[in-house]
């Protein structure tokens, strides 16, 4: 279904078409002479962040990173949002994940109704870059919450949803990386010349909040990193510790064993007929013992 509305004092249109409408996206290529190569950008689920700008059609692709706001199998996931500018319109192709960029830019246009297209462009790309702020804030949360109950108890359920955490934060750090580079290769297009004072600084500053959160998702990726990498250390400590515990009790227990095989012999041996032969082995059987033990101990401390 096709969203249109003028802006700008009628100058300038903003088209939203579902990303997965053939139909409509195809009455786009017939309306507004769209390429092929374009348009199936927005039609890409996987696609990933990118510009592009033709001297010919006159036309800027931009392929943007945003997060989903619902948990995907207990953990966050980005989608790309494709704009296009064209004639002075702004198209863009928003999914089932990505509608809540309509409610932003209807936003924009009630507050600020002369942006020009590149204007309403960058101030989009500025309020989705700061949409990853909540969410790495309740990532932030949720390592901290994990933390503690892995202090009291390092169990399989813990460790599995420290991993769910790991996984989406990665979408995150990848997809906030990519948007940075992507306005930074803007400024390197022929068009960026163009451009007026106030678009450019409105590009500078999505910039820099597209930076702000590639630090805040790699600083969180890097404590979720060193905490896996302690609890990781922890459980092989805790399965050495285990391992020598049973290898000396191991050991402990073959003496025993020895002594009391070496009386069992059906061959003459000293007490044998002795009433005491008995506690006599057994005295045996825990001298060596416990020589053994203290053997081991130093050994091992």
């Amino acid at each position: 279904m096709e969203k249109k509305r003028s802006f700008n004092q009628q100058k300038n249109f903003w088209i939203n078409v579902n990303s997965t409408d053939v139909a409509a996206i195809a009455d786009l290529r017939e309306k507004y002479d769209l390429s092929d190569e374009m348009l199936t950008y927005s039609l890409d689920k996987n696609e990933r962040a990118r510009v592009e700008y033709s001297t010919v059609e006159k036309a800027l692709l931009v392929v943007y990173n945003v997060p989903n706001m619902k948990k995907n199998e207990n953990h966050y996931e980005t989608s790309p949002v494709t704009f296009i500018i064209k004639d002075n319109n702004l198209f863009s192709f928003t999914s089932g994940n990505t509608e809540y960029i309509i409610d932003m830019i209807e936003t924009l246009l009630h507050r600020l109704p002369y942006l020009s297209e590149y204007s309403l462009l960058f101030h989009t790309l500025f309020l989705t870059a700061d949409a990853f702020f909540p969410l790495i804030e309740e990532v932030n949360n949720e390592w901290v919450r994990l933390n503690k109950k892995l202090r009291k108890k390092t169990t399989n359920k813990n460790l599995l949803e420290l991993s769910d955490v790991e996984i989406g934060l990665v979408y995150l750090v990848t997809a906030a990386k990519q948007n940075s580079v992507l306005l930074e290769q803007i400024k390197a297009l022929a068009f960026y010349r163009e451009m007026s004072e106030d678009e450019k600084e409105e590009l500078d500053d999505a910039l820099i909040e597209a930076k702000q959160a590639v630090e805040m998702t790699q600083l969180t990726s890097q404590i979720l990193d060193q905490l896996s990498g302690t609890y990781n250390n922890l459980l092989n400590n805790n399965l050495n510790d285990t391992m020598k515990f049973l290898t000396v009790w191991s050991l402990l227990l073959t003496v025993p064993t020895i002594v009391t095989g070496f009386f069992g012999m059906n061959v003459p041996l000293p007490f044998t007929h002795s009433v005491f032969g008995w506690g006599i082995a057994l005295i045996i059987s825990l001298f060596l013992s416990i020589w053994m033990m203290i053997a081991l101990w130093r050994r091992i401390h």
